[in-house]
């Protein structure tokens, strides 16, 4: 199990960015490769927790992690946010947490050349309430770009390599020296020295690619998850960009959705509300058979328990809420109508509330709580 990312970085949930940055940067000190060379596991937990930063550091990610946990970020088998990172990534990434340069400032690698990160792609995945409820996995065509075979670079002539500039500018304080991205490279240190001919001026093509994309059980309708590297790919020694999955839940032919709760509208004759009957109930695994007592009323509510949509965060399931509807037919035969008349005056027909038949706001109260 994947270990809670507040945890990793010794912070509270209500933690502030400025605490969260602070406390990721004391980490990071802490398990930096260059403290602590040849430690994979200091390696391992450096990673973790730029893991954590990177979610926790994002209030979009932080508020779906808070919600979810790490299930809103499963699709495509690993974490959402960066497919275990690696160092270069991390460098890439968080540079202005490590202030620039070098163990001593925290920088990039030792070149001060960055990896550029392709662009990312979106689709939507359309999933019935049964794979909602069961989890699924889809494969989807993606067209994608990638590097085109034959291309080959060179080094930047204009940053020499580094994927910098540096810039020395006169102020009243003195000659100031600052890094700026080249603007050849984008930062790569390489341009291109030759390519095929049915390739952009980047060196990439379009290609269709299959991805499999797993997704959990209890997902919401409008949720985004990440499939990490399946995005476009970037010039040069870059990594590609992910794929972002937004979900949409189609609708069902029985069932309302309502949070992990269903609903289930059954509809009973007079004749069953009166003599009792059992009924096959529609439910996300199959049919539920229920038996209905004799003389139930009309807007009764029958909890069918953990038949409803799991929890993302594994906390059990929903339940399924089954509302009982006694059917008023709208036209008697003269027989039917000639019964009913007798009815008016037998003292059986005539309604008899007790105190355990709830009213409706009584039931829905219920419901609710």
């Amino acid at each position: 199990m994947k270990k809670d990312f507040y945890e990793i970085l010794g912070i509270s949930k209500n933690a502030s960015p400025e605490e969260i940055k602070k406390a990721y940067r004391k980490k990071a000190i802490e398990f930096h490769p260059d403290k602590n060379p040849g430690n994979k596991q200091a390696e391992e937990n450096f990673k973790t927790a730029a893991e954590a930063y990177e979610v926790l550091s994002d209030a979009d990610k932080k508020a779906k992690y808070d919600q979810f946990g790490h299930a809103a970020f499963e699709a495509g088998g690993g974490y959402g946010g960066g497919h275990h990172m690696n160092m270069d990534d991390i460098f890439s990434q968080f540079g202005d947490i490590f202030g620039g340069g070098g163990f001593g400032g925290f920088g990039g690698n030792s070149s001060g050349q960055r990896r550029v990160k392709g662009s990312n792609l979106r689709i939507k995945v359309k999933l019935t309430l049964e794979e909602i409820a069961n989890g699924v996995e889809k494969k989807v065509k993606v067209k994608r770009k990638i590097q085109a075979s034959g291309v080959s670079y060179k080094t930047c002539s204009t940053c020499n390599g580094q994927g910098q500039v540096l810039r020395v500018t006169n102020t009243i304080l003195g000659r100031m020296q600052s890094a700026t991205t080249c603007n050849v490279c984008g930062g790569t240190g390489q341009t291109i020295e030759s390519k095929p001919n049915n390739a952009d001026a980047q060196g990439m093509i379009l290609e269709d690619e299959t991805v499999s994309i797993k997704l959990p059980a209890g997902v919401v309708d409008g949720m985004q998850l990440k499939v990490s590297g399946k995005g476009n790919d970037a010039p040069g020694n870059g990594i590609a960009g992910d794929l972002i999955v937004a979900v949409e839940e189609l609708e069902h032919e029985f069932l309302k959705r309502e949070g992990e709760n269903l609903h289930y509208d059954l509809y009973i004759s007079f004749p069953e509300a009166a003599l009792g009957v059992s009924k096959d109930i529609e439910a996300v695994n199959g049919k539920v058979r229920i038996k209905l007592e004799e003389g139930i009323q009309s807007g009764k509510i029958l909890r069918l328990k953990g038949k409803g949509i799991p929890s993302l965060n594994s906390y059990g399931s929903g339940d399924l809420l089954v509302h009982v509807n006694v059917w008023t037919p709208k036209k008697l035969s003269k027989e039917q109508q000639q019964f009913f008349e007798k009815s008016l005056i037998d003292d059986n027909f005539i309604p008899q509330p007790q105190k355990e038949d709830k009213s409706f706001f009584e039931k829905v109260k219920d419901m609710f709580s």
